[in-house]
């Protein structure tokens, strides 16, 4: 049997999947948990070409898509430009900052393996394309989110040099500003990504159950979604200690304002007393 290839890209933070089914005359109401799944003639007025019966576009609602069998480049770069009439941030020249390849090869061996560029297994199942492109959508949906997560470790960076400098001024719009975006962070990974959701098939199937953990554990899923878990707790426990620190120096400058004003009115009270003011 001819390997079965995927390409994976992460090209948004949302895609709203009712919006495309709508488009194409798709009469079904998609959740978050389930991919849009594209082929045949609606594949082929998407890339305006004809399209081989084994190609499929997977779409996911955390903005992920899957090319399956894909097809030349000037044909993804269609699709992503249709996707992104309904999702207008989608940047398709910066398509393959967060990509990955990979692919099914059936029979060629008699036991399973699993490597960085390939799996193989010795019989082919309906649910293998599905539960690959998923894990291919989430590992790269994740390193997206790795990246945007070092761009916030590297502003309370700078933060933390202001204060070793004792030169603290944070305002509350750029405290509210950089807790909504490890809110967002945060919000992203569980919500959109679902790391720890499983698609409706390994319930049903105890094969695909199996296969799709070990294919989660083969590419740390788990793992990196604990560790961007432990590093937004970290910066969360940061945040609460700027706010801290920033709220002190507010009071204590205030403080010293009414220290000022007691003063200057007790020197006003004195300065009437020896008459030197009326």
């Amino acid at each position: 049997m001819t390997a079965i290839t995927f390409k994976a890209y992460a090209v948004a933070n949302e895609i709203d999947l009712n919006k495309i089914a709508i488009h194409c005359g798709i009469p079904k109401k998609y959740t978050w948990e389930q991919p849009l799944v594209l082929k045949g003639e609606t594949l082929q007025q998407i890339v305006r070409k004809k399209t081989d019966d084994a190609q499929q576009v997977l779409v996911f609602s955390f903005g992920s898509v899957v090319f399956v069998n894909r097809a030349h480049p000037g044909d993804i770069a269609r699709f992503l430009a249709y996707v992104r009439t309904f999702e207008p941030e989608i940047d398709i020249e910066q398509r393959d900052r967060y990509a990955d390849d990979y692919s099914l090869h059936t029979g060629e061996a008699d036991h399973f393996e699993l490597t960085d560029e390939y799996v193989v297994v010795p019989e082919y199942e309906a649910f293998h394309p599905e539960l690959i492109a998923t894990v291919l959508a989430k590992s790269v949906a994740l390193e997206k989110i790795e990246e945007q997560l070092g761009k916030i470790h590297d502003r309370l960076e700078t933060m933390i040099d202001r204060l070793e400098k004792g030169r603290l001024r944070i305002g509350n719009k750029e405290l509210a500003r950089t807790t909504a975006n490890i809110i967002r962070h945060e919000y992203n990974t569980l919500a959109y990504i679902m790391i720890l959701d499983k698609p409706d098939i390994t319930w049903a199937s105890s094969s695909a159950g199996e296969f799709y953990d070990r294919m989660l554990e083969f590419f740390e899923l788990n793992d990196r979604y604990k560790i961007m878990k432990s590093k937004t707790e970290v910066l969360y426990h940061l945040m609460e200690g700027f706010s801290t620190i920033s709220h002190s120096i507010r009071g204590l400058f205030v403080e010293w304002i009414v220290v000022a004003l007691i003063v200057i009115e007790v020197i006003l009270s004195v300065l009437q007393i020896v008459g030197v003011l009326p």
